[in-house]
């Protein structure tokens, strides 16, 4: 795979869906879990939200790794070895993006495995991840106009 530029429309709308679920996420009955769990449609909702968050974050960082450095990733956890090794994830940014890429994993393939407390516990004290990892992107993207592509 030869890099090329990277999509400004594929970084805005995986950013925009990033925000948009964490803003749905934020929107549900967080402040203890009585609440949340009363209605079970905050469970569903939290789960999906989440998950479309993780997804579409690892398709940002796929889609940085394929366009940019020519580098074709099928497995999400290694989106994070290549970002590190590029510069745009430094040590801890990289444990984070890998947990995250796992907890997407467990969710879509040990789904039985998730308890809704450990959904609440995620969406309410750890969402923290998700902003930290789109904000270290960003602040990337805004420091290397170079890999993009200006044309919409």
């Amino acid at each position: 795979m030869s890099p090329n530029k990277i999509s400004k429309r594929v970084v805005a709308d995986r950013l925009a869906w990033i925000e948009k679920m964490v803003g749905e996420i934020r929107a549900l009955p967080l402040e203890n879990y009585v609440s949340f769990a009363a209605d079970r449609r905050n469970v569903w909702a939290a789960e999906s939200c989440l998950r479309r968050a993780l997804e579409a974050l690892m398709d940002l960082g796929r889609h940085i790794g394929a366009k940019a450095f020519g580098k074709g990733i099928t497995e999400y956890k290694e989106i994070a070895d290549l970002l590190m090794h590029k510069g745009i994830l430094n040590h801890d940014a990289h444990d984070t993006f890998g947990n995250l890429a796992g907890y997407r994993n467990r969710m879509v393939h040990f789904y039985l495995e998730i308890s809704d407390r450990e959904l609440f516990d995620i969406c309410s004290i750890e969402l923290s991840g998700v902003l930290k990892m789109t904000e270290i992107i960003k602040e990337w993207i805004r420091n290397h106009p170079e890999f993009f592509d200006e044309t919409l």
